[in-house]
């Protein structure tokens, strides 16, 4: 066990270390989501001692549990309001946001941040496609905007460890199961997760279906291609039973 808390201590220091190397004049954007790694790299931030200010990107389908969390625990906390809604997007690019094309990230939760250094809790262990990010990067869409990833090589039990040493609060969905916070339905959480989120949000599930009704009827007009006389119901049961196949196109299973 002393072994152990050495080894986290050890990747604490290594990450306030690079807190302070590339903190900028005008203070860090810290990118706030409410779930465990962004609760840690706050807390981070705060010990490091450098300026910052957080922000919270609500995407319209956030679980209540998260926006209850941060606005009882982290007052300071700006939220930010996007231009259009989950169910707008979906309408206006013709499809539903999968794996590899989320446009929803890119246009409710990536849109700050320009002209300045974001702080993250982005980490190696969540995704083979994070494991290739690096410490300190230029974005790819902003040229003006970098990203500092503090605590990129840890791992779920470091975050959990962290928080337990310092009694953070945490959000609750973590208590019930959760394994990653964030949109409901999101399909990065994998086919289980987005059924659970079906059974547990039954009033989103169905603004989700209300939204693909309009997208099919949008889409149609626009001369998108879609399987003739499909249903919500229908798209909405691909959406969630491909989460985890990595489909790039609703269109290759339903269009033709």
């Amino acid at each position: 066990m002393d072994t152990f808390d050495n080894e986290l201590n050890i990747k604490i220091d290594v990450a306030l270390k690079r807190i302070k190397k590339y903190e900028p004049k005008g203070g860090y954007y810290l990118a706030f989501s409410g779930g465990k790694d962004s609760t840690v790299i706050y807390d981070l931030a705060s010990k490091a001692g450098v300026g910052f200010d957080a922000h919270f990107s609500m995407t319209t389908v956030d679980p209540n549990e998260v926006r209850f969390f941060i606005r009882d625990n982290y007052p300071r906390v700006i939220w930010e309001r996007p231009k259009k809604s989950m169910f707008q997007l979906i309408v206006d690019h013709g499809m539903l946001p999968t794996r590899k094309i989320r446009f929803c990230c890119s246009e409710l939760k990536e849109i700050g941040g320009a002209g300045r250094i974001v702080m993250t809790g982005v980490r190696s262990a969540e995704s083979n496609a994070r494991s290739k990010r690096g410490i300190f990067e230029q974005s790819k869409s902003k040229k003006s905007k970098w990203f500092l990833h503090p605590i990129l090589d840890w791992s779920d039990m470091d975050v959990w460890d962290y928080i337990k040493i310092n009694n953070l609060p945490h959000c609750s969905l973590y208590d019930e199961g959760k394994k990653r916070i964030g949109c409901i339905m999101c399909p990065m959480q994998g086919t289980n997760g987005m059924l659970q989120d079906k059974k547990r949000f039954p009033k989103y599930y169905n603004a989700y279906l209300r939204a693909i009704g309009r997208m099919l009827v949008a889409a149609k007009k626009k001369g998108h291609v879609w399987r003739h006389g499909v249903t919500p119901e229908e798209v909405m049961y691909w959406w969630i039973h491909n989460a985890d196949l990595n489909k790039t196109t609703v269109q290759q299973l339903l269009g033709g």
